[in-house]
């Protein structure tokens, strides 16, 4: 309960659900819960009318938060950001199948969400099929990691199994771009240390499991070179950039994020303090596709390759990237810090230079 009073406003301001039931009468009651990281408390029950309609206001949200209309064993999932109006419609007697929602894109995003995994549930589907789907919502997900719907995707489950599973290196990375993001940048939201400590769990158990030899978890071990080429097709090579300078910046990111220009300002002001002094930024762009890469790389004074696998990158799985961004400090050929705080990346250089 204490979560759920983080989550709530303390204020008169409130949002609006309402729609139509169709099939249900006056004798039909609904049930508006909030979730706090997958336990779910009732805010309102609502009397249907004659016919079917219904409408409900609550407390706005502090942050963005999770809800369902539950009709009894079926809930209708949706997404609540401060004062939004959402409407609606559904029809009886499969209330969470036959529905629609308008009023937010969100809300569209997560309604299309659970439908498609409707689709795999009773083991429906192809596992190429299914993967083939994680891979479009990854590639969603790395896109604006630290939003409600990230949130929502990476705890979704199917026949009682989660979709991003922990124990599988690709998902723990997706999970570790939300559980970054969230903590960089919703440092006060109630869920923040939930996802960062599902992921240093997720962490913690997949390295008490076999790992291959080439993986770097250590924070002090020798390169893994990289050979990816610029926005000009011209390939650099991460060994040898690393042998031709003092100090180099292994950067992972995404330029398509909202945080990235703060993210670049801040590389930008370490590579004008020390680039004079042996420094090189070696920045490795995992985008879904190159235009955002291309527009940000022409103007930035330092390396930039993009890596067209994205997430799914040989070297994501190479350097344990958990999260974006992520940047490793390299100097004499040896990673000797890993930073996934950028707040800290610029007191963390002046120790190696």
């Amino acid at each position: 309960m204490i979560a759920i009073a983080g989550l709530t406003a303390c204020n008169g301001n409130k949002f609006h659900v309402d729609g139509v039931v169709d099939g249900a009468n006056d004798s039909t009651t609904l049930v508006l819960e909030q979730s706090s990281n997958g336990e779910w408390f009732v805010i309102d029950t609502i009397k249907v009318d004659k016919n079917g309609k219904f409408s409900v206001s609550a407390p706005a949200p502090e942050v963005p938060s999770i809800y369902q209309l539950r009709y009894g064993g079926q809930s209708i999932c949706f997404p609540i950001d401060s004062l939004d109006h959402l409407t609606i419609n559904a029809k009886l007697p499969n209330f969470a199948v036959d529905y629609t929602i308008a009023g937010s894109e969100h809300a569209e995003q997560i309604m299309q969400i659970d439908k498609d995994a409707m689709a795999f549930a009773g083991g429906k589907g192809t596992e190429a099929e299914l993967q083939a789907w994680k891979d479009k919502l990854s590639r969603q997900i790395v896109v604006d990691p630290s939003g409600i719907v990230a949130y929502y995707t990476i705890n979704k489950y199917i026949d009682g199994k989660p979709l991003f599973d922990p124990l599988n290196d690709n998902d723990l990375r997706i999970i570790g771009a939300v559980a970054n993001a969230f903590n960089s940048f919703r440092p006060n939201d109630p869920r923040t240390d939930y996802l960062v400590n599902q992921l240093l769990e997720g962490q913690r158990r997949r390295r008490s499991m076999s790992a291959p030899t080439d993986t770097v978890y250590a924070d002090v071990a020798s390169i893994i070179d990289i050979k990816l080429q610029d926005y000009d097709g011209k390939e650099y090579s991460l060994a040898k950039v690393a042998a031709e300078n003092r100090v180099v910046l292994l950067d992972f990111t995404i330029y398509q994020t909202e945080y990235s220009p703060q993210i670049n300002k801040i590389l930008n002001d370490i590579y004008q303090a020390y680039h004079n002094r042996g420094l090189a930024i070696y920045q490795v762009s995992l985008d879904q596709d190159n235009v955002a890469w291309r527009q940000a790389a022409q103007n930035l004074p330092w390396i930039t390759v993009f890596d067209p696998h994205s997430v799914n990158s040989q070297y994501v799985g190479s350097y344990n990237v958990t999260g974006m961004p992520t940047t490793f400090i390299i100097r004499n050929g040896e990673i000797v810090e890993r930073v996934e705080d950028v707040t800290r990346l610029k007191a963390a250089v002046a120790k190696y230079m």
